[in-house]
């Protein structure tokens, strides 16, 4: 069972959304955010990619783990993006809560790049599903 055309459009758009959002708060010097926005760019792309296969789930954990085991190490995506998502919901954590730990401007820029690849892969998985 795969998600309808409508559910996954929007989930992209999503995405898409907080991907430009990232690049706003870059500009604005709003490293944490940043990465923040980043993060949930890939998650939502990660959530879309999932739907292509009939999957949601609860938790972000969860998301996280079955966008590895079900997308990744299927084959569907590159090993590394497993990697590239942990890496940003640990670095979502730390703009979003660290007291004395800070997001620098270089990693902030990196996650952008990072959410902006997982973003794109997802792209293709969901046209793929939509479009037969």
């Amino acid at each position: 069972m795969t998600a309808d055309a409508d559910i996954l459009l929007a989930t992209m758009a999503i995405a898409d959304e907080k991907l430009a959002c990232a690049m706003t708060d870059m500009a604005a010097g709003f490293h944490g955010d940043t990465s923040s926005r980043a993060y949930y760019a890939a998650f939502h792309a990660a959530t879309a990619a999932l739907a292509t296969r009939g999957l949601s789930f609860s938790s972000h954990r969860e998301t996280i783990g079955a966008f590895a085991r079900d997308i990744v190490n299927t084959g569907l995506l590159p090993q590394a993006m497993a990697q590239h998502l942990q890496r940003l919901f640990e670095h979502r954590q730390t703009g979003d809560y660290a007291i004395r730990k800070k997001i620098d401007p270089q990693t902030a820029a990196a996650d952008i790049e990072t959410a902006r690849t997982i973003v794109e892969a997802r792209r293709k998985l969901v046209e793929a599903a939509i479009m037969p």
